[in-house]
């Protein structure tokens, strides 16, 4: 339920209300966009007696939400949120581009491509130091030495680092991670989703699962905002279907609905999308022309001898001439 606040109220009637909703267990999230306030009601409205409320002289209006996803609702918040990824901002017509190998390798192969892809113009660093893989036999990332190295990237040229936490025993190791992702294998796992919303306010980058509607994406990322958090990242990055052709299938027809239904910002994933380096330039063009709030491209040094995701993975040429079509697609719009 959202209350829409009439314009020539005062703080203090509004306070006054707040504290009328906190007095039945109802927590009130107020949100102030340029044309009017609202006070979005989390909690259990079952005995709430909307008639009292829109009675009141400071309410305009009391409109329920018949969606399951309350906080992540558009009529939640109408304004798009904006998420601070230490000093790199995403959403609301800041646009970000994460860049970095699939996984952490050795110091030399990430400091060079964190260097490369900050020319380029990247605005965070990602890099996998714990790996879920299909193979148990397949490489699963250098652990907590991966995280060491990332903050070592993360010194040497100033980019905030995002990576996948797997389990939520690790927590602690990523007090210098800027962003947590979850990634898609994770995206419903309930336990790890609330325990890291009540255990931080970092960044959440949230990918969709692989069989996952758009409604359980964002029913996933209410988990997190519900266990409060709100600083989170919707990531696009394909479907599993019929299809073979493709790693994933991608429908950049997400982007604007998602936008629709949620105010939180959405990031597409091209790499992982297609699974082939060279289509990841023209869908990652494509996603910045479809209004993506950001990009997540994974480029490799050697893809050839990658220990994972060689062949999705761009080269730093190859993304600097990316984020050079990104640059002009963004300047024409």
């Amino acid at each position: 339920m959202v209350i829409i606040i009439k314009r020539e109220a005062d703080a203090a009637q509004v306070e006054n209300l707040k504290a009328l909703l906190r007095s039945k267990n109802i927590d009130p999230v107020v949100t102030k966009g340029e044309r009017q306030t609202i006070i979005g009601c989390v909690g259990d409205l079952s005995h709430l007696d909307t008639g009292v409320i829109e009675a009141l002289d400071v309410v305009e209006s009391v409109q329920r939400i018949q969606e399951p996803y309350k906080a992540a609702n558009r009529k939640f918040h109408p304004e798009d949120t904006v998420v601070d990824c230490s000093g790199v901002k995403i959403g609301g017509g800041h646009f970000g581009v994460i860049a970095g190998p699939c996984s952490v390798e050795s110091e030399e192969q990430l400091v060079g491509i964190a260097q490369a892809v900050k020319a380029a113009g990247a605005t965070m660093l990602r890099g996998g130091a714990f790996k879920p893989r299909t193979s148990p036999y397949a490489f699963q990332g250098l652990g907590a030495e991966g995280l060491r190295l990332l903050s070592l990237a993360k010194k040497e040229t100033g980019l905030p680092i995002v990576t996948e936490l797997m389990d939520f025993k690790d927590i602690e190791l990523f007090n210098d991670v800027d962003v947590i992702q979850i990634g898609a294998r994770n995206m419903q796992n309930f336990n790890l989703l609330k325990e890291v919303g009540s255990y931080t306010k970092k960044p959440i980058l949230l990918k969709r699962g692989m069989s996952a509607t758009l409604k359980e994406l964002l029913m996933s990322a209410e988990y997190v905002m519900a266990s409060g958090n709100p600083n989170v990242m919707l990531c696009e990055r394909g479907i599993r279907t019929f299809e073979t052709a493709l790693r994933n299938t991608l429908d950049l027809g997400v982007v604007p609905l998602l936008h629709r239904m949620s105010h939180l910002p959405v990031v597409v994933d091209p790499s992982h999308a297609t699974g082939y380096a060279y289509m990841v330039d023209p869908v990652a063009v494509a996603a910045a022309a479809i209004g993506a709030d950001g990009l997540i491209i994974e480029v490799h040094n050697d893809p050839p001898h990658a220990k994972c995701d060689g062949a999705q993975s761009q080269t730093p040429d190859m993304f600097a001439k990316t984020m050079e079509r990104i640059n002009k697609i963004r300047s024409a719009l």
